[in-house]
């Protein structure tokens, strides 16, 4: 476990203002390949707190599993929300990120008193919105929304994706551009749920299609080829038999 716990300075501010029902917000998935991106929303109950919330990116994978089944359990309000890679591709990652975070706000059974975002601004109309950098490491209520996101965006590409897609093996690198990722894209090209808008993918898939073409022309050269080499082999044939014509 990370040493550091999170020092809840905006939360601590915000409850002496009055407010109770406070909402940590954040992502994962927002800098992957492939995939969906996955927002979250958390409301914890202030007096049952889950044990050791840290940053999501900072724990182990059965760590972050534990921390889930926590927080599910004892926060006040939980929500995810995921975005396809059409919507992705369609908007732009920042636009599709920042409407995501705003929706996962808005999925919540309880409507909260403030929200805390990790990084991003978002408007939420008259509820307080703060936006803190590196949020995740800093304040529980976003660490717990940063595990939310990053449990759910894994379970889907550990399942869903390596079933669909498995010489991908989505369920090692998640879609994030790994030297394993890099090494398959370029050997298979990309699938359905690459995200075309990112710049390694449109490369991958240039040269998908030039190979496409490549392969092509070559198949039509040596269909031509053969086409000759028939000909070729016909022509003394008919013209021995011509000349046989003539002489008799």
């Amino acid at each position: 476990m990370p040493r550091a716990l999170p020092t809840n300075h905006y939360e601590a501010k915000l409850r002496k203002s009055g407010h109770r029902l406070i909402a940590g917000v954040d992502e994962a998935g927002k800098g992957s390949w492939a995939g969906p991106l996955v927002t979250a929303a958390v409301i914890l109950d202030e007096t049952d707190i889950p044990a050791e919330l840290y940053d999501s990116k900072m724990l182990t994978p059965a760590q972050r599993e534990r921390a889930f089944v926590c927080i599910t359990k004892k926060a006040l309000a939980w929500t995810a929300h995921v975005v396809p890679v059409a919507e992705i591709d369609k908007h732009g990652v920042h636009k599709a990120n920042l409407a995501a975070l705003k929706r996962a706000v808005e999925k919540l059974h309880i409507s909260p008193d403030a929200v805390l975002v990790d990084a991003f601004k978002i408007d939420l109309g008259v509820t307080p919105v703060v936006n803190i950098i590196d949020g995740d490491a800093l304040e529980r209520s976003i660490s717990a929304a940063s595990i939310i996101a990053k449990v759910v965006r894994d379970q889907i590409m550990s399942s869903e994706m390596n079933r669909l897609y498995p010489k991908f093996h989505f369920h090692v690198h998640k879609g994030y551009g790994t030297p394993l990722h890099q090494k398959l894209l370029r050997l298979h090209g990309p699938t359905p749920e690459h995200r075309t808008s990112f710049q390694p993918v449109k490369d991958a898939l240039a040269k998908k299609s030039l190979t496409k073409k490549r392969t092509a022309a070559k198949s039509r050269t040596k269909t031509i080829k053969k086409s000759i080499k028939k000909k070729v082999a016909r022509t003394p044939k008919l013209a021995i038999k011509r000349t046989a014509r003539k002489r008799r």
